[in-house]
């Protein structure tokens, strides 16, 4: 069985690790934050000391990190991946990043003999400590075929859609959809229950609709409680979108609707409110309309 080494154990990273190790893989942590790699040592992983050290014991390397500078510092910067990188090891970055970073990253790993894998999920936390989290992979065929197995203990579908990059360009269509959807539910929720309705009645009544959505099921529930306790930032959302408009406008497509969802989360994160679940977009429009969306 192959030698893993896993790097990021964030909100996401931490339960996916926990998850390759019980289903039996041999794990070898690092975080720059000790506690997550403390807990995820306790659970049975092997704790590493820098991006090389991890690298040098690892058959696959998977990592999951903020943005594309933290990736390319892990893979690039010293002491990373590649310092320690074997020829013909395998790195599956299931970080959210630019397109244009991930094929700059892979581009360095080749000429080490590093085989590259852009990974992006959707699905959250609560996806990611289920294992049913959905993968969207750029790479090639044959290297996908052969760490397929071990996407599928942390997914619940896992699906090669391209080239290099092109899992982090569906990624950004996928967080272009969600932020829509959650503004959609905020703005559609915030009006019943300004105008009377009782918004837990208006979902049960539309969510077997065409307005039904994963989104809406997974979403309005919490909002009704006022738990926007993070599965998924706001700061994260808007640095997914900031990577959607810059690769939307490199390639010359209009992007409105982001821009839109942008400058609201803009807004909330000013507010105090970047630290929140993307949920919290609902805060930005009971601001405005002075009312609360919650279970009557």
């Amino acid at each position: 069985m192959e030698k893993i080494g896993f790097i990021g154990l964030g909100i996401m990273g931490k339960p996916m690790a926990k998850n390759l190790l019980k289903a039996g893989y041999s794990l070898t942590v690092y975080d720059v934050v000790p506690g997550p790699v403390a807990e995820v040592v306790e659970a049975g992983a092997q704790k590493g000391t820098s991006c090389k050290d991890v690298a040098s014991k690892s058959d696959i390397v998977i990592t999951m990190l903020p943005n594309s500078p933290e990736v390319k510092e892990a893979v690039l910067g010293k002491d990373g991946v590649l310092d320690g990188a074997k020829e013909g090891m395998i790195l599956i970055d299931t970080s959210s990043i630019a397109p244009l970073a991930s094929q700059e990253v892979s581009k360095e790993a080749a000429k080490k003999g590093v085989i590259m894998l852009d990974a992006p999920v959707s699905g959250g936390e609560p996806k990611a400590i289920d294992g049913t989290l959905a993968f969207m992979v750029g790479g090639p065929e044959d290297t996908f075929n052969k760490v397929k197995g071990i996407l599928d203990v942390m997914g619940g579908s896992v699906t090669l859609v391209g080239e290099i990059g092109s899992g982090n360009t569906t990624k950004l269509a996928n967080q272009i959809i969600v932020a829509l959807n959650i503004a959609a539910m905020s703005e559609a929720m915030t009006l019943a229950t300004k105008a009377g309705v009782d918004p837990e009645k208006v979902f049960n009544a539309i969510k077997g609709g065409l307005a039904g959505s994963t989104v809406l099921n997974a979403k309005m529930p919490l909002a009704l409680e006022g738990n926007f306790k993070p599965g998924f930032r706001i700061v994260l959302h808007i640095k997914d979108l900031q990577n959607a408009l810059d690769t939307a406008h490199s390639v010359g497509v209009p992007v409105p609707l982001s821009s839109v969802a942008m400058e609201i989360m803009q807004a909330l994160k000013v507010d105090g409110h970047g630290a929140d679940d993307h949920g919290g977009i609902l805060q930005f429009y009971e601001k405005l309309a002075k009312v609360e969306v919650r279970r009557q």
